[in-house]
């Protein structure tokens, strides 16, 4: 988050079959005059491969929580900082959330408080973004999605995915100014130029309070 307030840095959060990918192919295009940085969690470094290992494998849940967290460390040092550092609009495809609404599933049982160790983990050096979008979405109408994939990962089952979901919208409730939920049954043009309008505005908004 740039020192002054200004929109620099937009995620992209919802569960498995909400969208993700559709909406942001739609925005590198609506949002090509604005010259954003398309980026990604876990993947944009090469760190994000030992995260995906770990997925395939379905390891331990601390280790694959611990991953996640480095792969967010390099995320930042490689490609976020360095973006905001010039003054670019930054769009992240998942972020800290995603760890927030994810691991702290998995890792029920195993530690005590899951969502607080997650959270102490990032304290003092991670970046909070400026503005999340939410795809929100029937978890039938999700499954029914990722039934069209070539097999599943360890993620994407009906009760670990309510679960996310719920996590999802309770962080919504907390921070309302900096959420905000998408309908993901909505057309994907439509969807597409909402989020877009909302990014326009805000950026705008933002490139306004900072003028002289």
């Amino acid at each position: 988050m740039d020192p002054e307030g200004n929109l620099l840095l937009i995620t992209i959060e919802g569960i498995d079959g909400s969208g993700k990918s559709t909406l942001l192919s739609a925005l590198k295009g609506q949002l090509a005059d604005l010259d954003p940085i398309f980026t990604r969690e876990p993947g944009a470094t090469w760190v994000g491969e030992s995260v995906r290992r770990a997925i395939a494998e379905q390891i331990d849940p601390i280790t694959e929580a611990t991953l996640f967290v480095a792969d967010h460390a390099a995320h930042l040092a490689k490609i976020i900082r360095p973006a905001l550092a010039s003054d670019r609009l930054v769009i992240s495809d998942r972020y800290t959330d995603s760890r927030y609404a994810y691991q702290s599933v998995t890792l029920e049982g195993v530690i005590p408080d899951p969502l607080a160790w997650l959270k102490a983990m990032h304290n003092g050096w991670s970046i909070v973004p400026d503005k999340t979008f939410l795809l929100v979405i029937p978890i039938d109408d999700a499954l029914l999605r990722l039934s069209e994939k070539n097999g599943r990962e360890h993620f994407e089952r009906r009760e670990i995915l309510e679960k996310v979901q719920n996590n999802y919208l309770e962080y919504a409730r907390a921070e309302p100014s900096r959420f905000v939920i998408v309908d993901a049954k909505k057309d994907k043009d439509e969807m597409a130029a909402f989020v877009a309008q909302v990014i326009r505005f805000t950026l705008q908004s933002s490139r306004s309070h900072r003028r002289p």
